[in-house]
């Protein structure tokens, strides 16, 4: 069983930058991939970005093309996003996963593990 442990979030205008870091600890034998996913009240969890342990080959959905940076620390066993040029549709709750992603990078249910999560707020 894998813990995660996310830090970073916080409040920042439109137009700034935050790094989200995620710690994984305990057994992480079965994790070949980690990403992040976010959440608003009302709405479904969405995949941010994620990636393969092995490669830190990066997979970004939509939202996140061009503006942020998912990258796998694997001697500290801990993912990173870095976010630049929030906005205020960024607002979320931000979730670190960690899974085997036989069937995919982005589908939430190849991943096992979850974090708490860290809460991001952008203003306009």
């Amino acid at each position: 069983q894998v813990q995660l442990q996310e830090s970073g979030g916080g409040s920042v205008q439109a137009g700034g930058s935050l790094r989200l870091s995620c710690a994984a600890s305990g057994s992480t034998v079965t994790t070949y991939c980690m990403g992040w996913f976010r959440q608003v009240p009302g709405k479904e969890r969405e995949a941010v970005a994620a990636l393969y342990t092995s490669s830190n080959s990066p997979f970004y959905g939509d939202s996140a093309k061009g503006r942020f940076t998912i990258n796998y620390d694997n001697f500290k066993r801990t993912l990173y996003l870095q976010m630049n040029s929030l906005k205020p549709e960024d607002t979320a709750m931000y979730y670190c996963a960690a899974g085997a992603c036989a069937q995919g990078l982005l589908l939430l249910n190849e991943y096992n593990n979850w974090g708490q999560g860290t809460q991001v707020t952008v203003s306009s």
